[in-house]
């Protein structure tokens, strides 16, 4: 055990133990300024044309709304219940149309029309005092046999 160990332990020596336990390091040493965000007096004056009647500029749908789902561009709580009802009413559509129509498909292969029939079938034989099930798949008189001088 103990070579084993010795051949293998260079590699199990390279493994780092916080990347296998899923602990992280956080430095906390300050940032520089060179890689701080934008401050407001860094950012370019709009030019009059890019800006509307009250000199407001325009701004995309996604910076007024960073959770916009696609189905109101002006107003969150508009484009938020949208959503939740297109994909309720979507997916219980969906779900329940859907069962509905599997459920009703006909019999695949007709295995319950075959039950019934050989039900049908069983009655019918009891009734009459037959055997429910023959030696002979078929009629032995209706079957023509070649004769032995043939082949």
């Amino acid at each position: 055990m103990a070579s084993r160990l010795s051949r293998v332990w260079p590699t199990l020596s390279r493994v780092r133990v916080s990347a296998a336990l899923g602990s992280r390091c956080v430095s906390q040493t300050p940032k520089s300024s060179a890689s701080s965000a934008a401050v407001a007096s860094d950012l370019q004056p709009v030019s009059p044309a890019a800006q509307d009647s009250h000199g407001h500029a325009e701004v995309s749908p996604f910076e007024k709304n960073p959770d916009f789902h696609g189905f109101h561009h002006h107003d969150s709580f508009v484009d938020e219940w949208n959503m939740r009802l297109a994909f309720f009413f979507g997916i219980s559509v969906a779900i329940v149309i859907g069962g509905t129509f599997i459920h009703y498909l006909p019999d695949h292969g007709m295995r319950q029309w075959a039950r019934r029939e050989a039900e049908r079938l069983i009655k019918q034989r009891e009734s009459e005092g037959l055997p429910l099930m023959t030696e002979n798949y078929y009629d032995p008189s209706t079957i023509v046999l070649p004769s032995s001088g043939e082949e």
